[in-house]
């Protein structure tokens, strides 16, 4: 099991992303187009830095649902190799086997 303080820690990035992504999103769009002017293309680089770090969805890291580990995760699943070796042999996810030969 992981740190609580690490996965709250990633929950709050996640909520702070969710609440951000709009502001990042249109302050970005200023900055790529090359038909504003420099000036305004400055000033929202400037905007975008005082934008919280965390609210970046990069900084986002994926970890299992039911242990919060951090390494391992299959992304369709959104579960560690170890918690999704044990759901499948226990027949818990649906069409899923375990190999055996």
């Amino acid at each position: 099991m992981a740190k609580t303080s690490a996965v709250e820690r990633n929950k709050k990035r996640i909520r702070m992303a969710a609440s951000a992504a709009g502001r990042r999103a249109r302050l970005k769009a200023i900055v790529m187009n090359r038909e504003t002017s420099p000036e305004d293309r400055f000033e929202a680089t400037l905007k975008l830095a005082e934008v919280a770090r965390n609210s970046s969805p990069v900084r986002q890291r994926n970890r299992c649902d039911l242990t919060g580990r951090p390494r391992g995760t299959y992304r369709k699943f959104k579960l560690g190799r170890v918690m999704l070796r044990d759901l499948a042999s226990f027949g818990q996810i649906p069409g899923m086997t375990k190999s055996s030969w």
